[in-house]
Formats: C-alpha cells, structure tokens, sequence
C-alpha cells in the first residue's frame, strides 16, 4: 500500500473531545473514508494555548477597525495574540503536510465567513486567527473546510490539490531538474487545462535552465497551486476530453467515435457522471496506447476507490 499523505485536521472532526463544551463533531466521511490515505495530523489551537476543557466559549469581535478573539462572557480574555504565536510555533510542522482541513465557524480554526461581532451584530466577514495565520504561512497548502466537503466538486477539487502538492513535495525530495520539472508540467497538463489555459505555465518553462531553475521553480508551483483551486466546470470537462479524444482520430472506428462523442454530450448535459466518458476512453486507450496519455494524471488523478468522479 502507498504511504498515507500527511494531512492537518481540526482535532473535533476526528471524534477528540476538545470542543468548548467537551464534545466533539466527528466526521464520518473524514474518518470512515480519507484516514484510508490521508495520515491526519490532528490540532486544537483553543486546547493547545491552555483553555481547557470545558472552557467559556470565545468569538471574534472587531474593536477600533482590529479583529480579536475574546471570551464571550469575559471580554477581557483576549486570546488572539496566543492563537497567532500557537501557527507560528508550529510552522515546521505544518511546513511537512499536504493539505488541512479546519473546523467551518470556528473563531479559530474557521477558513472564512466567521462571524465577527461589531456592535453586538455578527457579520460573515471573519477568518479563525489560528487559521489565518497557518495559510498566511503556508500559500501553497490546500487547505479546505469540513462543510464545504460536502459539496461533490469542491470536496474533488481539495483532493486532487492536495495529490498533487504531494507528488510536487516527492519530486523536490528526490532532486528537482530542469527535465523533472518539464515531465511533471507534461503529466499535469490536462489537469492544469481543465482550470485555465494551460500555455501560459507552459511559458513560465520555456527560459527553464540549470540556472534559472529554482526561481522558475517557485513560480510555477505558487501559480499552479492558484490555479487548481477553482473548481472545474462540466464544460471545461468536455474541452479536455474533447482534446484527449483528438489523440485516438485515427484509431477509433466511426461507430466507435459517434458513441464517445454521444457519451461526451450525454456528459456536458448532465446525464452521466464524468467518470463514464473516462472509463471509455481509458477502454479505448488500452487497445491503442498513448505515452502521453499514459502518464497524463488527468485520466487517474488519485485512487479509484475514492470514486470522486462518480459524483461529477
């Protein structure tokens, strides 16, 4: 079995009994389903900076323009100051993850939308200070909430961020070059053009040299990192597999190519799920392989057994 991809993880949605009131908010899916490949790595900010368990609840409220992060019955607990020097203590650590998934509404852990308080009136405007200041840290981290999970495209979406930091994080452990860097841009292109035109990143490569390299480098993992983090839509799926289509023009039979060309529109319309176009070109390819297409992730972007692409 492969290794298990080192994942951060809000510490309640495992089961730990850490929250406010001494409860937890275990997620199934979390749980049941990722801890089969992702190897969590559990925090608690709240805990971990001495609250304790049960402790007053805290929240965000906005005092003279600043956001803090204050007990709700004891205004004079401020804790923000605390949960910023807790990420930064734990930067190495973070610095060895692939991705992280925090706690939705959290005043800590919450990726956006918090509420913070002005004037007795919540407004979703907030960041959990812990949360902010580990992404503040770590740009190129994917990081995602546990509610937002339950969204098909943007939970496939984090998954497949988070393979491919990992594979990006195992090819700079091995020794990065110029021509390493160029075939893991050829086995991510069809992945990159399903989020935007992938010629531009192709162009941040084209100067690449022995000397260049590692500025050019970190330029193009920050940028595809950006990149990925919108959510493909089902007509930039049919662009892709249109253009893998191109690849078998002289192989396919003409019955062969109107069903896969059926399939595609069957697809684009919302009739079949994206995995039933990929099962039959991969069909297709077996009979007739392509050594791009091959090596492309696009086809195989993670595990099967995850069946993301079932629900796209």
């Amino acid at each position: 079995m492969l290794n298990k991809i080192p994942v951060g993880i809000s510490s309640c949605l495992l089961g730990e009994l850490v929250r406010f009131d001494g409860a937890h908010k275990r997620d199934a899916y979390l749980v049941g389903t990722l801890s089969k490949y992702f190897e969590f790595h559990s925090f608690c900010p709240e805990v971990a900076i001495g609250l304790g368990i049960p402790r007053q609840p805290i929240h965000l409220v906005k005092v003279a323009n600043e956001v803090r992060c204050v007990g709700v019955k004891e205004p004079t607990m401020d804790v923000t100051d605390r949960l910023k020097h807790y990420a930064h203590e734990q930067k190495d650590i973070h610095a060895s993850l692939c991705g992280y998934i925090l706690k939705k509404d959290s005043p800590s852990c919450g990726m956006e939308r918090v509420k913070v308080y002005s004037g007795h009136q919540p407004h979703r405007e907030g960041f959990g200070i812990y949360a902010q200041e580990m992404m503040k840290n770590n740009p190129l981290l994917p990081v995602e909430e546990e509610g937002r999970l339950g969204d098909a495209g943007l939970r496939e979406n984090f998954i497949q961020r988070v393979y491919v930091f990992y594979r990006w994080k195992l090819l700079l452990a091995e020794g990065i070059s110029p021509q390493k860097l160029t075939h893991f841009h050829a086995r991510h292109k069809l992945i990159i053009m399903g989020h935007a035109d992938y010629r531009e990143m192709g162009q941040l490569l084209a100067g690449l040299t022995k000397d260049n390299l590692l500025q050019v480098a970190d330029q193009y993992i920050l940028q595809l990192m950006n990149t990925l983090k919108k959510v493909v839509s089902r007509s930039n799926h049919v662009n892709v597999l249109q253009h893998i289509q191109g690849y078998l023009k002289k192989e396919l039979a003409a019955d062969d190519k109107t069903e896969l060309c059926e399939i595609i529109e069957r697809y684009r319309r919302g009739e079949v799920p994206l995995i039933v176009p990929l099962t039959i070109l991969k069909h297709h390819f077996r009979k007739s392989p392509d050594s791009y297409i091959e090596e492309s992730y696009y086809m195989s972007p993670y595990p099967q057994e995850l069946q993301l692409i079932n629900q796209l």
